[in-house]
């Protein structure tokens, strides 16, 4: 990274609501790796905005909580009016190992990334005690994100990333809650930014809220995950479920015809419902063949009028 004479600024950055018995340590254990550390206060309730003030972070509060993704946009838009050549965004709950800082922004200092991702499903990681439940809803929401972005992250959900100067000016999102992690890969893509895992290990030790709010997360960015997927590729999405349909009319058609010497309005009833199967099968098919074909007619106009891609 050509920074002149000088060392990067290396920023630590993380959103902070109601952590008063952890930011202390995290504030603290950060600067050993960084040189500023930024605190969003998203509208705590408790002493964590003056607990990491006292121990040498820079605080923005909001008025009122307004979600994951808000904080980030704050501490983002915070990050580009300043001289910071490196943003490393992690939890204040302590459940990130803030002694991995070095290795998750050293490809950014080689110029091999622009963005990488602390991740516990690569080589090296771990997520020590996950939850079952949480294992699964990650491989999920994962499988679903990259069927859409095609970029084959392993741990898309980590929250634990590192950004250059570059990542850090050209990103925008717009989601407030926990969605806004896929939102930013797709971003990425979208700005050619390149995206590297790091291996690291996370924490499950620590308290973080109860299991409800984490299926509600869960059940938010696949929610997410799947729009953005039926938006990108609709014949997949829709010429899926299709094909099912259709393959239930013709089975279904099937049946009833081998069954034509049973009672009359049995067969008719039978044979309607089947043939209603497969309409709606056929034109889920149809629909997504359309979008699809739409999508790239408009993609190529975009790269020959804008050079867009």
């Amino acid at each position: 990274m050509e920074t002149g004479c000088e060392p990067p600024r290396v920023v630590a950055g993380m959103p902070m609501y109601n952590e008063e018995e952890t930011i202390g340590t995290v504030v603290t254990m950060a600067l050993r790796h960084v040189d500023e550390v930024i605190c969003i206060d998203d509208g705590s309730s408790d002493s964590s905005a003056r607990i990491a003030e006292a121990c040498g972070a820079t605080v923005i509060r909001h008025r009122g909580n307004q979600g994951y993704g808000a904080a980030l946009k704050t501490l983002f838009k915070s990050t580009r009016h300043s001289d910071a050549d490196i943003l490393v965004v992690l939890d204040s709950d302590g459940q990130h190992d803030t002694a991995d800082i070095p290795k998750l922004i050293q490809p950014i200092l080689d110029e091999e990334a622009d963005f990488t991702i602390g991740s516990r499903f690569v080589e090296g990681g771990e997520g020590n005690d996950m939850p079952a439940y949480r294992r699964l809803g990650i491989k999920v929401i994962t499988a679903a994100s990259n069927l859409t972005s095609d970029l084959g992250i392993k741990d898309t959900q980590s929250g634990f990333r590192a950004f250059s100067r570059k990542a850090i000016d050209r990103l925008r999102f717009d989601a407030d809650g926990m969605e806004l992690s896929l939102e930013m890969l797709e971003d990425a893509k979208e700005k050619q930014l390149t995206i590297q895992e790091i291996p690291t290990i996370i924490r499950y030790d620590v308290p973080k809220g109860s299991n409800f709010t984490a299926l509600s997360h869960g059940f938010t960015v696949l929610t997410w995950a799947l729009l953005s997927l039926s938006q990108k590729k609709p014949l997949l999405t829709l010429g899926i479920p299709g094909l099912g349909l259709l393959a239930t009319g013709a089975a279904m058609g099937m049946n009833t015809a081998q069954g034509f010497t049973t009672q009359i309005d049995t067969v008719l009833g039978q044979g309607l419902t089947a043939v209603w199967i497969g309409v709606l099968g056929l034109a889920l098919i149809a629909t997504g063949f359309i979008l699809q074909t739409v999508r790239g007619f408009l993609r190529i106009l975009l790269v020959r009028e804008f050079g867009l891609d």
